[in-house]
């Protein structure tokens, strides 16, 4: 959730908030999310910001930020310096850290190191739907991590949720793929099933792959004619 502090008052218990009064905070973990973020300061500020929130809502030992530092207004690309920055700021002050990256796996690997509680690397750029053009450095993290990896942006449609699944990712985030389709509630529906299908695939095992064709039938005792 990305924090709106124009219509939130701390220390007001009553919060100009549809959402926050509609939800029951027992039930939920707030998870705030340091968006629109340019640089690592912007980000520290809005993580102890949305922690400040959490504490509004009964969640004092909340400490969890989504980490996006994005400099680039056209792609949307997040920035590695700065998201390195601010990781090791607020993992030094105790904050549960899961930032969004590029899918850059010496990155992935410096962020780990650091503390961070995983990793979430793009498929594409935010809201393009291009799906994973980064597949191949997606398995290398995925290879080399042992912190959770999260496939985060791009996904358009259920099967690139199956294959980020289907090669080991622990999970997708996405938004844009339910909010922008036609009918949203089965849009979610066959995301959820995808993502399902590409976990099962994978933890059941692919088969090899083969050059030649091997049947699969049995080829002997087979009626011929004569």
């Amino acid at each position: 959730m990305q924090n709106n502090f124009d219509k939130l008052q701390i220390g007001n218990k009553s919060f100009n908030s549809r959402l926050m009064l509609g939800t029951d905070w027992d039930k939920l973990w707030l998870l705030p999310n340091t968006a629109g973020s340019q640089t690592a300061e912007e980000a520290i500020r809005m993580a102890f910001l949305g922690h400040e929130l959490a504490c509004q809502l009964g969640q004092e030992d909340n400490y969890f930020v989504k980490l996006e530092v994005i400099s680039d207004p056209k792609y949307l690309l997040p920035d590695p310096v700065g998201t390195l920055k601010a990781a090791e700021f607020l993992v030094k002050k105790g904050f549960t850290v899961l930032p969004y990256i590029n899918a850059d796996p010496m990155l992935a690997l410096h962020l780990e190191d650091l503390g961070c509680a995983t990793v979430m690397p793009l498929g594409s750029p935010i809201g393009s739907g291009q799906g994973l053009n980064n597949l191949a450095n997606i398995q290398i993290i995925i290879e080399n991590a042992t912190v959770p990896v999260i496939v985060d942006a791009g996904i358009g449609a259920p099967s690139e949720a199956t294959k980020a699944m289907e090669i080991g990712a622990d999970g997708v985030l996405l938004n844009t793929a339910v909010a922008q389709a036609k009918n949203p509630q089965q849009m979610a529906e066959a995301m959820s099933l995808a993502v399902d299908a590409g976990r099962l695939g994978y933890l059941a095992g692919r088969m090899e792959k083969k050059y030649y064709a091997n049947a699969s039938s049995p080829q002997v005792n087979i009626s011929k004619l004569l």
